[in-house]
């Protein structure tokens, strides 16, 4: 295209466009000056946006467009969330594993001074991982029922609510059972499992459907050009969705930072007092949600695509063959319209493009198989890490602190990220796609991985009890049956590892939403975060091996397994990083509750005064 081609833009700064979004709730997305009388040239508009050509596609510089405010609210519903969740999960195993201190107040504090972990119930390391994986594991595994359902019957808000009130129920359940006459009477077992279960069900409902709903705000449905100072760029859906939820993510972790808190009153306080805190946290959900309710985009259950996806797989299997799966061109046998020229009379209830969502799905879940063993190189397998804390050189502070580095961290540089890092790269015009970052996370978190191995080797060596390290504060009655070895170095992987997050685990919200059909975004989302619940899996069927003197290679291997995945995963998707980034909703999904209303509202009206009622429909892309 020749550069004096006068195009029509949305003509002003990135923050006009949510201005004229904000602006109205009762009607559709609309641009500043986005009214523009001609356009020359090859272009296409799509409700008044320019979309670019393959050459300015190529050539103009990507930036990412302003966010609602409900996004933003929706950050803060996640993040007192997840301040709850790990604020509890965060003393979990030290409750579990350690008994009642020496000299302790009775409700798993240690005495004063002690160097001695907070505990309560004593049942060991190989307990504390079975119980804290299995937990992990429902938290992430039920998602996809909870995910299938939003999607087919009652709507990802509702179920965001329901996990709401059953996760309120479960915070106040945990602090009975951590109280003192509770843990004395040696009866806590049984409240405590119920609760830490019935949290993870709330949270199963909770978490496959709050990044969706996050999404769903977005008004940026696909790439078009507008002018910034003279500048003619592109309003990428991907770099706006990877900029919300990067702070979707940062507030996660201010959320975590909550553990920080709750590790000390688990060893100055009690755990009640642990146990308490997180719940008060939880008292701002209810009313949040009532306010957000009226102001957000919900996306009403439409039956899932689920069943269509059989069926274009049955037509694929059937017409190409079980040797093609994976290969190029197995899923043109599925679509209507090659069925159609081959003479089928049959009629299909879903396009072409249905065919391409469901193989941009798998190819979703190709990628996301990857990510369990990220999963356990993050923080090390099972209770692992905890166990190799246990004999390290704390000082008198809390084993379990240094966790929250995790969370903390991530709240450092994600700001970083968001704010220097990736526009320095939109401005050189250097596109660092999905696959890539995936990739660079993979790299970073096997590296920061090793430093566990090597921590725990050296923990070995200097403890007073040589391989037994993990249980030589409990048996050992000498002076100091702590290694030599520095707690402090414990931040080192843990900071490395959880910097590999912002890569992996923010790229892949982007992923699960964008690769899936509209129908499907929740169960997708879900098959996301069952990727955690395999990890668990892994970690609770190897918890007998989490306990000396086999914790070297409880480390070791996953690490090994994690280089080797990096390396395939590059190889395996590194294509994909040229495929444009597409959004399977459309402006006529941008409706709120009040919206609704209003149209109901007109249809009744031109019924009552006997006007024809028409049914909105798309706004089909036009040639100029």
């Amino acid at each position: 295209m020749d550069a004096t081609t006068t195009i029509a833009t949305a003509r002003g700064s990135i923050g006009d466009i949510r201005t004229s979004h904000d602006a109205s709730g009762k009607e559709l997305p609309v641009y500043a000056n986005s009214d523009s009388a001609n356009v020359e040239g090859d272009h296409e508009t799509f409700h008044g946006l320019v979309l670019p050509t393959e050459e300015e596609k190529s050539t103009l510089r990507r930036v990412a467009g302003k966010m609602p405010a409900s996004c933003y609210y929706l950050c803060a519903v996640e993040f007192a969330e997840r301040a709850s969740y790990y604020g509890c999960n965060q003393v979990y195993k030290n409750f579990i594993r350690g008994p009642l201190p020496r000299g302790g107040n009775g409700a798993g504090a240690a005495a004063p001074g002690s160097k001695i972990p907070a505990g309560a119930l004593g049942m060991g390391s190989v307990v504390a991982t079975a119980m804290t994986e299995a937990f992990k594991f429902l938290a992430y595994a039920l998602p996809v029922f909870f995910g299938w359902l939003a999607d087919t019957k009652y709507g990802r808000f509702k179920m965001i609510c329901w996990g709401v009130g059953i996760c309120g129920l479960a915070h106040i359940l945990m602090i009975i059972s951590a109280l003192p006459p509770i843990l004395q009477s040696g009866n806590a077992i049984g409240p405590f499992a119920l609760s830490l279960y019935m949290l993870s069900i709330g949270a199963a409902q909770f978490k496959p459907n709050i990044s969706p709903t996050v999404m769903d705000q977005s008004p940026h449905k696909v790439a078009h050009v507008i002018e910034v100072n003279g500048e003619k760029v592109i309003v990428d859906p991907e770099e706006s969705i990877n900029g919300v939820m990067l702070w979707f993510y940062l507030l996660i972790n201010v959320g975590a930072c909550f553990g920080i808190p709750t590790t000390y009153l688990a060893k100055i306080v009690g755990y009640w007092a642990a146990y308490l805190i997180p719940t008060i946290l939880y008292l701002m959900l209810p009313p949040l949600l009532w306010y957000l309710s009226p102001r957000l985009i919900k996306q009403p259950p439409g039956g899932s695509d689920l069943g269509n996806v059989f069926k274009v797989l049955g037509d694929c299997f059937r017409y190409g063959g079980i040797k093609k799966f994976g290969r190029h061109g197995f899923w043109e046998a599925g679509k209507p319209s090659v069925r159609a020229a081959a003479g089928t009379t049959k009629v299909y209830e879903y396009d072409d493009q249905f065919v391409e969502d469901v193989r941009r799905t798998f190819q979703a879940c190709g990628i996301f198989l990857f990510t369990p063993i990220f999963f356990i190189n993050d923080g090390g397998l099972g209770a692992a890490a905890n166990a190799l804390t246990v004999g390290m050189q704390t000082n008198g502070v809390p084993n379990d602190l240094l966790d929250n580095l995790n969370s903390v961290s991530i709240v450092i540089v994600v700001p970083i990220m968001n704010h220097i890092i990736y526009p320095l790269l939109r401005r050189y015009g250097i596109k660092w796609g999905a696959i890539s970052r995936m990739t660079f996370g993979f790299a970073l978190c096997t590296i920061g991985s090793v430093g566990f191995s090597i921590l725990q080797y050296y923990v070995y060596q200097t403890s007073p009890c040589g391989y037994n390290a993990t249980t030589c504060p409990d048996t050992f009655l000498g002076d100091d049956p702590l290694s030599t070895v520095s707690y402090g170095l414990y931040a080192i992987p843990i900071v490395i590892t959880a910097i590999a997050e912002i890569f992996v685990n923010v790229t892949a919200y982007g992923i699960a939403y964008s690769r899936s059909p509209k129908n499907m975004k929740g169960l997708v989302s879900s098959i996301n975060l069952f990727m955690t619940a395999i990890a668990a899996a892994i970690g609770l069927a190897t918890a007998p091996a989490i306990q000396d003197p086999y914790l070297i290679w409880a480390f070791a291997g996953p690490t090994i397994a994690g280089g080797v995945c990096t390396v395939v995963f590059w190889f395996t998707f590194k294509h994909l990083d040229k495929e444009e980034f597409v959004i399977n909703t459309d402006f006529s999904d941008m409706k709120r509750d009040s919206d609704r209303e209003s149209d109901a509202e007109a249809a009744d009206n031109k019924v009552l005064s006997g006007s024809p009622v028409t049914t909105p429909t798309k706004v089909a892309v036009e040639k100029s």
